[in-house]
């Protein structure tokens, strides 16, 4: 992952984390939906953690969570 995207990434955690607790799902069942590990669910959704995600698993995530992929993509402009 290049530098100048980790912040993209981190709020594309930050997203993840949000709607798979707003469909009541633990960390460990959305890996399970998903076919990853908890561990690299935590690392994804982890504020403090840069971690890169492939389009194929967010594509997964998105369709296991409900969401609409670019619903992961679309981010505020900063002031």
């Amino acid at each position: 992952m290049k530098e100048a995207h980790a912040d993209r990434y981190r709020k594309i955690g930050l997203k993840i984390a949000y709607y798979r607790k707003l469909r009541g799902l633990t960390q460990e069942q959305l890996a399970e939906k998903v076919n990853r590990t908890p561990a690299f669910i935590g690392h994804l959704e982890a504020p403090n953690v840069d971690k890169g995600i492939s389009l194929d698993t967010l594509f997964d995530i998105a369709d296991a969570l409900n969401v609409p992929p670019q619903r992961f993509l679309a981010f505020e402009e900063d002031p």
